[in-house]
């Protein structure tokens, strides 16, 4: 059966896990040819390998998405294998947890690069192939705190507004194009940066596992963290020929949190 992006190109930034790695099936299960970026290279290839049963096969490429060069080869890479990029998600990202005077100079850059400046630059390697084939679609892994305010990760909520910020003016600048590009913005996701929260509340507070996880999830009206595959759905349906009408948009998924 044709998946909706059969033969279509994908690049997935932080492919390796968590959202990411949902992301892959998601897009894969649609019949996209997937390139997978991080940075760890083990992770990648466990990932791929989950998907050799699929009618795509994946590459993968590791790389910094805050190294323009080796992001630069990584995507050039995919399309040696795949052909032209069509599709980018840009999932890679830190949620570093420091109150704001804690912050220091290298930690704010480090989390503006990861998150924002990584996908700035993909986004710039990938955009003159999609000019040139007239279609196109980006997707920005951004979070609900670059819709509203947390306290605590000052950092990461500058960067995932500033992301959101990204996502509009691509969008506007290229609409005319056939590229469309929209952020996502779940609330807590059920991931390994969750883990690291968890820890860190638990650091701090000195608390168990189960009552940090439960302090995350309490910020979402539903009283749970959401799923991976809640978020790749998502991202695939963006992704898909008939939503070319939604463009600049930052889609919540997160059980109501702004609008409680």
């Amino acid at each position: 059966m044709k998946g909706a992006l059969d033969g279509r190109h994908a690049v997935i930034t932080g492919g390796g896990s968590g959202i990411g790695a949902a992301v892959a099936d998601a897009l894969a299960g649609q019949g996209a040819k997937l390139t997978l970026v991080g940075r760890s290279l083990e992770k990648l290839q466990k990932k791929a390998a989950t998907l050799k049963g699929a009618h795509v096969a994946a590459h993968v490429a590791a790389a910094d998405v805050t190294d323009a060069a080796a992001v630069a080869a990584a995507i050039e890479s995919g399309v040696k294998v795949h052909g032209p990029v069509a599709i980018l998600v840009n999932n890679a990202g830190a949620a570093p947890s420091r109150k704001f005077l804690d912050t220091d100079l290298a930690t704010w850059r480090q989390t503006l690069d990861v998150n924002m400046t990584g996908a700035f630059l993909c986004a710039q390697a990938v955009l003159p192939g999609m000019i040139a084939a007239k279609w196109g679609r980006i997707v920005n892994v951004a979070s609900v705190v670059g819709l509203i305010g947390y306290k605590g990760i000052a950092a990461y909520v500058a960067a995932k507004h500033g992301l959101v910020g990204l996502t509009r003016a691509l969008a506007l600048e290229y609409a005319d194009l056939g590229i469309t590009v929209n952020a996502v913005c779940p609330n807590f996701t059920d991931t390994d940066m969750v883990a690291q929260a968890v820890a860190n509340i638990r650091a701090q507070r000195g608390v168990s596992e189960t009552e940090a996880r439960a302090m995350l999830a309490g910020k979402n009206p539903q009283k749970r963290l959401v799923t991976p595959a809640e978020v790749a759905s998502a991202v695939a349906w963006l992704c898909q020929p008939e939503s070319a009408s939604m463009n600049g948009h930052a889609l919540p998924i997160d059980g109501g949190e702004i609008i409680s």
